[in-house]
């Protein structure tokens, strides 16, 4: 966190993260279009610059065409948890940040909003790295990149297949610290 928060002994944060998201590879045989997402995460800051993490996220992405069918949106929706270390830039509203942690998620696939297919929760990661911009009175800002790796099985109809949801999420969180 920013110097002026652990001078305010400010040890909670909460953060929510917009952002827009570029599939790395392809859910088996679909080809993802760029999508977007959001996170919403509480933070409590237990040693100098060192935090833990816990929240949840959610991310869309559309397909032309997929072994589930024609114009079909993967959805992929969980919770995330992990480590986050900050380092203040002497004298000056920036700092950098990076984070590490595990995502307990899972995939729906959605034709016209109806739920065709659900990959059931299971495990993943995501790690980021970023700027925090110091806005004063405990609100910062906090542009980063992060890439999340997810791999489950999903059943449409009676095919299953091995799926990868790996992408890199661009975003910007607005957060305040208390």
């Amino acid at each position: 966190l920013s110097i002026t928060a652990q001078e305010n002994n400010r040890r909670f944060s909460v953060e929510l993260r917009p952002g827009a998201s570029m599939a790395t590879v392809k859910l088996g045989d679909a080809k993802l279009k760029p999508g977007m997402g959001i996170e919403g995460t509480l933070q409590y800051n237990f040693w100098n610059s060192a935090s833990v993490y816990a929240g949840w996220g959610w991310n869309k992405f559309a397909s032309d065409e997929s072994f589930a069918g024609s114009n079909i949106d993967f959805e992929e929706t969980g919770y995330v948890m992990g480590l986050r270390y900050a380092y203040q830039l002497p004298q000056s509203p920036l700092g950098l940040f990076v984070r590490a942690g595990a995502i307990y998620n899972h995939i729906e696939a959605e034709d016209g909003g109806d739920i065709i297919a659900d990959s059931g929760h299971g495990w993943g990661w995501q790690t980021e790295a970023g700027v925090d911009i110091s806005l004063g009175k405990g609100w910062m800002l906090r542009p980063g990149l992060k890439y999340q790796s997810f791999n489950r099985d999903l059943t449409v109809g009676t095919a299953t297949r091995n799926v990868d949801l790996n992408y890199l999420s661009l975003g910007v969180g607005v957060a305040r610290s208390f």
